[in-house]
């Protein structure tokens, strides 16, 4: 064990010169009594019970619940005092949510989550950001599965019973809890140790999920929810106080922001919480990528010296925070603490660490098999694979099938309306917004590197639309203007990093800080990207270089030909397809409620599935081919070394060599298992 630094330290001393003077070691005296406890934490599973890729219809050794519960069994048995949460983002991500999702609420009463964790004696879960992807009555039907309480400190009800029983500015679950433990000391003796739990999800849910949740239910900011309720829960009598955001690390500098999504580092700064089990950002915490954090030690685990820990994602880590507490008069004291992570695939060796657990496996045998018979339902056929090795880089199948599919629902949907609602809108262009999803993960591990879609040509079945769009987002559709737009893409080209162009040093173009899910392709215009320029706006669309344009030559082409561009092109309307999420996020110019002129039932995955099998009819096979509507600016420079990263595989490798439109060369493989090519910039071949 390690010394706590920060807040905690003072309490420590205390409480060691006190036992000084009455004589006795640490772990000796009975009137000190001395626990050791450890808390593990699974967080975003997203339905990956199984060790197994529905999308590849093959097991899959570096995911799952069934291969982390050989972790939380081999933790479990190093301690004698443990307990087991999990932090969220259970319900939606696999094949297997969306099966269950599928069937109407008659048809089942245990979701399989359930079924496999209530063999785990959880003590506690957390609700994360995706539970409320299919509603509140399946939410409300899933969660009664559980053998184990759910909390969560921000989300209210708009108005009366929007959950059974539950008033109008009433929370939608406990917001905490207080878990009377039994633990052991080290001299074998007894005690009942008061473990207070309190649970967090980003306030953006109401956005998120609008269609779901408008009207219903409201969520407040995370940091003022913690200062509200945790010294209730001091005051009721927790001897400690374990927080689980499911939200990331956020900002160490503007800690106060009272709406944001990621708030664990704001978190550590509350007062009387000790533990911080964390997640949504699917990384891993305690790891080198944060040690330029302030007051953040990567070795012992700690944010502003309280043990913070974050298992990354679909069960690849378990979470696992150790406590040494100590009793003095009376009160149970935090006078050791470490965190860590425990992997089930060793990424450099290439091997599973652990065997899955057999009864994990037995208790969703059934839901695995419908699974398997859901996903390989035939939906058509593809002229041309589909792989996104090269989303990053240029117009890409993957994302071009996608947007063709969004702009041909909007288009039928908007001659279906009533004659005043559609000539309000039939006059104006329909583009699309799609962006790569699979494209390299967070470019974090081996196992992102392995995150791109395969699809080949020939028979499509319905997990190649799964595979293609992951989330169960809804349609809708935007009206922006021109220069909303352009704004718009300005955004999404933060996904590059800036190029010297008179540099001859290597310079990397992706920014891997900025989601790929957030770099979206608008379809139905053309434009170049400036990568020589600034980019305009953050990750979050916050202005960073306002007077920059990356974007240059948007245009639109109107059906007689006729090229808009300028300020022409500005002034013009638009209608844009998208999801759910981008339409009422806000976050991107040209979206937030205000903007939205149609709301569609329609999953955005269905929507696409639906499609394939409509051209597939009509034609024999749907054609995915990229249109490329959108490129880099060139850049003459023949010393210009411009670095990017793709899978590192034969098939990514005859992909490149034949669909690359630049020249891409060879280098290495990185350290994380991803390809590094040199990309010239020069001119497309």
């Amino acid at each position: 064990m390690t010394a706590v630094t920060g807040k905690q330290s003072i309490a420590a001393t205390a409480i060691f010169t006190a036992m000084l003077a009455a004589g006795c070691s640490t772990h000796q005296h009975t009137a000190n009594p001395h626990v050791e406890l450890r808390i593990l934490e699974t967080s975003d599973l997203h339905m990956n019970l199984m060790d197994f890729d529905y999308f590849k219809g093959k097991s899959d050794p570096t995911i799952g619940l069934a291969r982390v519960t050989s972790v939380i069994q081999a933790a479990r048995a190093e301690k004698v005092n443990h307990v087991l949460v999990d932090n969220g983002d259970l319900l939606q991500g696999s094949p297997m949510g969306d099966y269950i999702a599928s069937l109407p609420l008659s048809d089942w009463q245990h979701h399989p989550a359930y079924k496999a964790m209530n063999t785990l004696d959880y003590t506690v879960g957390n609700i994360g950001n995706h539970e409320f992807n299919y509603g509140l009555a399946f939410l409300r039907q899933a969660t009664a599965g559980a053998n184990f309480p759910y909390i969560s400190a921000n989300v209210y009800c708009a108005v009366d019973d929007c959950w059974p029983g539950v008033k109008k500015h009433r929370p939608l679950f406990q917001p905490w809890i207080i878990k009377p433990t039994q633990v052991t000391d080290t001299l074998g003796n007894q005690h009942t140790l008061h473990i207070g739990y309190i649970g967090f999800v980003p306030p953006q849910i109401a956005q998120w999920d609008r269609a779901n949740l408008h009207g219903k239910v409201y969520a407040t900011g995370i940091v003022d929810s913690a200062r509200r309720y945790v010294p209730q829960m001091k005051q009721a009598g927790a001897d400690i106080v374990i927080a689980i955001p499911h939200s990331g690390i956020g900002s160490s500098t503007a800690p106060n922001d009272p709406n944001a999504e990621n708030a664990s580092y704001a978190l550590s700064q509350v007062q009387d919480i000790n533990v911080i089990l964390f997640g949504h950002s699917h990384a891993v915490f305690p790891h080198p990528d944060y040690a330029s954090l302030p007051n953040t030690d990567i070795n012992k685990g700690l944010l502003n010296g309280v043990p913070a820990v974050m298992p990354g994602r679909w069960g690849d880590n378990l979470g696992m925070v150790d406590l040494d507490l100590t009793q003095v008069d009376g009160k149970w004291q935090v006078t050791e603490a470490s965190s860590q992570t425990r992997a089930i695939f060793d990424n450099t060796e290439k091997r599973p660490l652990v065997e899955a657990s057999p009864h994990i496996h037995a208790s969703v045998a059934d839901e695995h098999r419908q699974t398997l018979a859901f996903v390989d339902t035939p939906i058509g056929r593809a002229s041309s694979p589909v792989y996104s090795y090269l989303a990053l880089l240029q117009d890409d199948p993957s994302v071009q099938i996608v947007a063709d599919a969004q702009i041909a629902r909007v288009k039928q949907a908007i001659a279906a309306l009533p004659d005043n609602e559609r000539r309000a809108l039939a006059g104006l262009p329909v583009l699309s917004a799609a962006a790569p999803f699979k494209a390299g993960g967070r470019h974090k591990t081996a196992a992102d590197a392995a995150q791109y879609v395969t699809v080949d040509a020939g028979e499509l079945k319905y997990r190649h639309a799964a595979d293609l769009y992951l989330y169960p987002n809804t349609l809708v559709a935007v009206k922006v203007t021109g220069a909303e737009l352009k704004d718009w893409l300005e955004c999404s080209a933060n996904q590059f990093n800036w190029i010297d162009r008179n540099s001859s040093q290597p310079q990397r173009l992706i920014n891997h800080s900025h989601p790929t899910y957030n770099f979206d392709v608008i379809d139905g215009v053309s434009y170049r990207i400036d990568v020589t320029e600034p980019s305009k706006f953050d990750d979050k669309c916050h202005p960073v270089n306002p007077d920059a344009s990356r974007i240059s030559s948007l245009s639109y082409t109107t059906d007689d030909g006729q090229i808009i561009s300028g300020q022409a092109f500005a002034a013009s309307e638009f209608i844009v397809a998208t999801n759910n999420y981008r339409a009422y996020g806000g976050q991107f110019a040209g979206t937030g409620p205000t903007h939205v002129v149609m709301e569609l039932p329609d999953n955005n995955r269905d929507v696409l599935a639906n499609y394939i099998k409509a051209q597939s009819n009509q034609y024999g096979e749907v054609n995915p081919r990229a249109d490329h509507n959108w490129g880099f600016i060139n850049i003459d420079n023949p010393s210009l070394k411009v670095e990017v990263t793709t899978a590192d595989n034969a098939r990514a490798a005859e992909f490149v060599q034949q669909q690359s439109r630049r020249s891409m060369t060879r280098l290495e493989a990185d350290k994380s298992g991803f390809a590094v090519y040199q990309l010239d910039m020069s001119g497309e071949r």
